[in-house]
């Protein structure tokens, strides 16, 4: 016998977003026009004055419209605001954490990924083969983009080569929240490998303060011997802070 399907009941939708619950059995499958406007002014305001024409929490309801399409999304967004600082912090998240706060499931994950690998591939589009000296504030900027934000440290070396281009950027060593191990064998090892000439270390400080600590120090005179002593040049140990950069050089450390 064959089954009809009783059109009096809305259908079942056949992918479900991160909301609590299906979107066809609360609402028929209409967006209520309340929320319509809503998103268009955000929409029409991001596209008249950009970001600085938003706080963060709608900024990131900009990004989360796409994951929650029919339901209030601004709470979310304010808790996930207070829960982690900033726009930044919230997209640079650990997948892991994000999953903790009550209302972002993979859809929501997803998108903050997809903003912050946007991000980290526009920056780095700026300097990558580049020469480092011309560009130094876009390469200040793409450190300051993919790493002020983390939760723990990490360690990454840039490769130059004779020119002083940047031919490689790669992470070493991840760390806690204020300490990443560092080899300087391996630093040198991977930089022969490449067939680099020059260096430039950088690593973060999720406290936000960029001061370097006496290990930092320590860490970086022992990569420096291990470089000079097979011709590479350390050009600068940059350590990243929330809002600022402290370079090695500029203050004399090296």
């Amino acid at each position: 016998m064959t089954h009809r399907q009783n059109f009096s009941e809305p259908p079942l939708p056949i992918f479900f977003s991160d909301e609590t619950e299906p979107v066809a059995i609360r609402s028929g499958g209409k967006v209520p026009s309340y929320l319509t406007d809503h998103r268009k002014r955000l929409r029409d305001r991001f596209m008249a004055g950009g970001a600085d024409a938003m706080p963060d929490y709608e900024l990131l309801e900009l990004v989360l419209f796409r994951a929650i399409p029919r339901q209030d999304v601004k709470p979310l967004a304010r808790q996930l605001i207070d829960g982690f600082g900033d726009f930044n912090r919230v997209v640079s998240a650990p997948a892991a954490r994000l999953e903790e706060v009550k209302g972002v499931g993979p859809a929501v994950v997803q998108e903050l990924k997809i903003v912050e690998a946007a991000a980290h591939r526009l920056s780095r589009a700026r300097v990558i083969q580049r020469h480092v000296v011309s560009s130094w504030d876009a390469l200040l900027d793409y450190c300051h983009t993919t790493m002020a934000h983390r939760e723990t440290e990490q360690f990454r070396v840039l490769f130059l080569d004779r020119k002083n281009v940047l031919v490689a950027d790669e992470a070493q060593a991840q760390g806690t929240v204020d300490h990443v191990p560092v080899y300087p064998r391996e630093v040198v090892k991977r930089a022969l490998e490449l067939n680099a000439s020059a260096l430039i270390l950088v690593h973060n400080h999720p406290s936000g303060d960029p001061t370097p600590s006496q290990s930092d120090i320590d860490m970086t005179r022992q990569i420096q011997a291990a470089a000079d002593a097979l011709g590479l040049t350390l050009h600068d140990h940059l350590i990243v802070g929330k809002s600022q950069e402290l370079s090695f050089r500029a203050e004399g450390l090296l």
